[in-house]
């Protein structure tokens, strides 16, 4: 690990952000939404690798589309070009990419690829999801309900479902902005210790409020936002059966929607796996906010690139 390396900024979790710097994304992402090709082109001559394990629509898409916006351009290596930890060592595969490009998005299955990868870079790494955290769609979610709701503080949500890495960055986002969130999953599929405790230190300096619990019903009461993700996420394919009984009375439909407030705002990080984990009544309904939650992937992006790079 070099010296320049042990000063990078990355974007790993959002648990690398103070409450500050995300207020700042959140107001730079407010203002590249108004204005989405900003005419000083900030990353004027930047490249962007982009190195994926996973397949994926919105982070590829968005990360492409705002490097081209913001005066950059974007490679993407595809998991037959690459092979991490295969076809080469993760440290060889940082240590070259870091020297043709200004900035690496990776999404992969462990985070601890994500971490080996950052501590061998030399230029800074965005967490384009790892099965820990996904801060990216994290920020964006955060964003959404800013836009929707106006102060943060007031806001109460519900995260129904798995205890997974969108369930962790959401929660630490909520916490770090003074939200009320209430995390209702079935036994045995919370979020890790690690990352509750995370949150629960973040609450401490904002107000904030988190609580867990195993009851949707009251999770969603008088909520402002309504949250799900899918209860089998990718590489968990082999215990689909198990998942589905487990989370039977999770699912977001318009009998657990009517709990929450009539100007409840429904979100969901997609894909959504409709019948599921969500009905189309309420993905498609007037509460849903879904779409717009996707688009902002794109805004949110863009400030963390501005940012970062």
């Amino acid at each position: 690990m070099t010296a320049v390396a042990a000063r990078l900024r990355h974007f790993l979790s959002i648990a690398d952000l103070s409450p500050a710097e995300l207020t700042a994304l959140l107001d730079d992402a407010t203002a590249l939404k108004r204005d989405p090709v900003p005419s000083d082109a900030p990353l004027r001559g930047r490249a962007l690798a982009m190195i994926f394990e996973k397949p994926s629509l919105r982070t590829r898409l968005s990360f492409d589309v705002a490097m081209r916006d913001l005066g950059g351009h974007s490679s993407y290596l595809s998991p037959q070009e690459v092979g991490l930890g295969r076809r080469e060592s993760v440290s060889d595969v940082a240590r070259v990419v870091s020297r043709y490009v200004d900035v690496v998005v990776l999404r992969t299955f462990a985070h601890e690829t994500l971490e080996e990868f950052a501590k061998y870079s030399s230029v800074p790494v965005i967490n384009g999801l790892s099965d820990l955290t996904h801060p990216c769609q994290g920020l964006a979610d955060i964003f959404t309900i800013r836009e929707r709701t106006g102060s943060l503080r007031e806001v109460v949500a519900a995260y129904i479902g798995d205890g997974n890495n969108v369930a962790h960055s959401f929660m630490l986002g909520a916490a770090k902005t003074g939200m009320t969130l209430r995390v209702a999953t079935p036994a045995g599929f919370e979020p890790l210790p690690r990352y509750r405790e995370l949150a629960e230190v973040a609450a401490r300096s904002t107000g904030a409020r988190i609580t867990f619990g195993q009851d949707p019903v009251a999770a969603v009461r008088d909520a402002d936002v309504v949250y799900t993700d899918v209860w089998t996420s990718m590489g968990q394919e082999q215990e689909y059966e198990r998942r589905r009984r487990a989370f039977q009375g999770f699912q977001v439909n318009r009998d657990l929607l009517a709990n929450a407030k009539p100007s409840a705002i429904v979100l969901h990080d997609l894909p959504a796996h409709r019948g599921e984990e969500i009905t189309d009544d309420v993905i498609d309904g007037p509460q849903s906010a879904v779409f717009d939650q996707a688009e902002n992937r794109l805004h949110a992006q863009k400030a963390v690139l501005r940012w970062i790079v």
